[in-house]
């Protein structure tokens, strides 16, 4: 498994040379955002799509 430095090097390697810091940024809040994602399904915090559509729908009434 790679330490946050390594991935943050790893994608830094893979960007243009002529990036922005927002462009950095972005992508590092991108692949922050999936990798949490991705925990919280292994750890089975997450409601179906079903569930999710039901509690909004009686939220609406």
């Amino acid at each position: 498994m790679q330490t946050a430095k390594q991935a943050a090097q790893q994608l830094l390697n893979q960007l243009p040379n002529q990036v922005t810091w927002d462009e950095i940024m972005y992508e590092f809040y991108v692949k922050e955002s999936i990798e949490q994602g991705l925990a919280d399904i292994k750890a089975q915090r997450y409601i179906s799509h079903e569930q999710l559509k039901a509690e909004l729908l009686n939220d609406a009434n």
